[in-house]
């Protein structure tokens, strides 16, 4: 039994150091948000956007540092090995979710190093042909495919990257083949598609939607499950006969596994206020965003692991080799 002087002093005594600091004091200085893709392209703006409207309310400015490489592994395998606390964050997108699948050998696991704090936001992709093709509507590019096997093209960023992805899931949906060709990106493969030394590019909506709406190639289809307010007589391609093929690129804040829960409820509670009504969701639906989304840490966990089982069974059906 404590004695009365021993109890007093016990009362008194600090308490021990908890990491999983109480809420009004965490953030306590800058917090990274590492970006593992290159700066410019739409995950990098969208992460930006993000950045500069939590850090009023978080109190501590959310820097935006891009670590590039490896398909995005290099800038997620330094958040996976990050301290715990709430100090780093990486904000990713749909390739987090393929590269488990992707590559044999990681120096960390994006099942378990990683935990999802929400998802963002779900943009569609843009089916578009040069004007100078035949194809009035998707059923027309199928059936030219299947008379030429592997006789049309298709653009890649490489293997895992969006481009690749969203296309695959129409090849194997509606059992065609063509040939792929690689790009360091969309923006070099829409020249060749406007020269008409591509048959096939799906783009995302930012990018495309100008290119379409000033008339320098047709649209035939967008990917996401609903049509697109920015050009709403696009069908989807569900509605074009191939619901398989739906697909949306998603972007995703993670925090390093172990981060304690009450900072990862902070942030998301401060994302989902930001991706309200206000001016940061106008922007990302004027960018061409279907879903602005800031669902629950629960929901994120769960979307993030349904879409690895996915694109890891869309990847071995294609034969996709593991680099």
């Amino acid at each position: 039994m404590l004695t009365r002087r021993a109890a007093l002093a016990f009362t008194l005594a600090p308490p021990l150091a908890n990491p999983a600091l109480a809420q009004g004091e965490w953030p306590s200085q800058p917090i990274r948000m590492i970006m593992p893709y290159a700066a410019g392209g739409p995950t990098d703006v969208i992460a930006r956007l993000l950045a500069d409207a939590i850090s009023p309310r978080l109190g501590q400015r959310v820097v935006v540092e891009n670590r590039t490489g490896a398909g995005g592994n290099i800038g997620a395998a330094a958040v996976a090995r990050a301290a715990p606390d709430g100090q780093t964050f990486l904000f990713s997108n749909t390739g987090h979710a393929v590269n488990r699948a992707l590559y044999a050998r990681l120096d960390y696991d994006p099942a378990n190093d990683l935990v999802p704090v929400t998802i963002v936001a779900e943009s569609p992709m843009v089916l578009m042909v040069p004007n100078a093709a035949p194809d009035r509507s998707l059923a027309d590019l199928v059936a030219r495919a299947r008379a030429r096997p592997e006789g049309l093209s298709y653009a890649s960023s490489g293997a895992g990257g969006a481009l690749q992805l969203v296309t695959l899931l129409l090849l194997q949906a509606a059992g065609i083949r063509m040939t792929e060709i690689s790009y360091r990106g969309s923006a070099p493969a829409l020249q060749d598609l406007l020269a008409g030394r591509l048959d096939m590019l799906y783009d995302a909506g930012p990018s495309a939607f100008p290119v379409v709406q000033s008339g320098q190639a047709r649209a035939l289809v967008v990917s996401g499950p609903a049509r697109s307010p920015v050009m709403p007589n696009l069908p989807t391609v569900a509605e074009a006969g191939f619901p398989a093929a739906t697909f949306s690129v998603w972007q995703v804040v993670l925090a390093p596994a172990r981060t304690p829960t009450p900072i990862l409820e902070r942030m998301n509670r401060e994302i989902a206020a930001v991706l309200g009504d206000g001016p940061l969701r106008a922007r990302l639906i004027e960018m061409g965003a279907e879903r602005v989304v800031a669902n629950s840490i629960p929901e994120a966990a769960r979307y993030v692991a349904e879409e690895m089982t996915r694109w890891g069974n869309v990847l071995r059906a294609a034969g996709v080799q593991q680099q």
